[in-house]
């Protein structure tokens, strides 16, 4: 049997515009009233996002002073994973289509996010996703969990995940994020690094997973023809 474990946000979720929309809310509430600041577009913001520069920074590429840029930067990491911006993200493209094939083809389906349970049980719900994977195919932070950092927590998850699981064949871990290639290869599992995700193809290339693909549909294709 082959197992696909796959990150949330990136693969089935996209997330630019939670991430657009939290960016246009914190520069305005960090400028002074008839203070002149530049707003990026939707794709300026993405591009800097996905090559990780770093919030302040944009905060003071976008005309902010350096308090300012500071707060903004704090205000982003405060906001951005709270409701009501978890209503802007969309299911990624062919992303359902990916999830249907590999459910179909026998594919033991597992999904691992550093979403916390209230989270991701919204977004399931949301997209219709509960048939994919079932509570014991789930693996996301609990509500109260004091997050580190992604690249040390996600790692966790997949210890777990492995310890769980029932030996299969093959796993393979589908994520767009340097955590997701950490997690896999702390573990032994194979790695497929999306490019549809929160991070570009160079940032992810330092993180040596062992095969790129555009997205979610096209990685599971690769998986089924192999």
């Amino acid at each position: 049997m082959i197992r696909i474990i796959t990150d949330f946000d990136g693969p089935i979720s996209d997330v630019s515009e939670r991430y657009y929309q939290v960016y246009i809310l914190c520069l305005e509430k960090n400028r002074h009233q008839n203070q002149q600041v530049r707003t990026l577009s939707k794709t300026e913001f993405w591009e800097l996002k996905r090559s990780r520069i770093p919030e302040k920074q944009i905060g003071i590429m976008c005309g902010l002073e350096e308090k300012q840029a500071e707060s903004f930067a704090r205000l982003r990491k405060q906001t951005v994973h709270t409701q009501p911006y978890f209503e802007f993200d969309t299911l990624a493209k062919d992303a359902v289509e990916a999830l249907s094939k590999a459910q179909q083809a026998g594919i033991d389906l597992a999904v691992m996010t550093m979403r916390r349970v209230r989270e991701l049980e919204y977004a399931l719900e949301k997209f219709k996703l509960y048939d994919y994977f079932p509570a014991n195919r789930r693996y996301c932070l609990n509500n109260d969990y004091v997050k580190t950092r992604d690249i040390d927590d996600k790692p966790l998850l997949m210890q777990r995940a492995l310890k769980e699981l029932s030996l299969v064949e093959n796993t393979w871990m589908i994520g767009d994020t340097e955590a997701d290639i950490t997690a896999a290869k702390r573990y032994g599992v194979k790695s497929i690094a999306v490019e549809c995700g929160i991070r570009d193809r160079a940032q992810l290339e330092a993180y040596s997973p062992d095969m790129f693909m555009k997205n979610l549909i096209e990685a599971v294709d690769f998986i089924l023809r192999n």
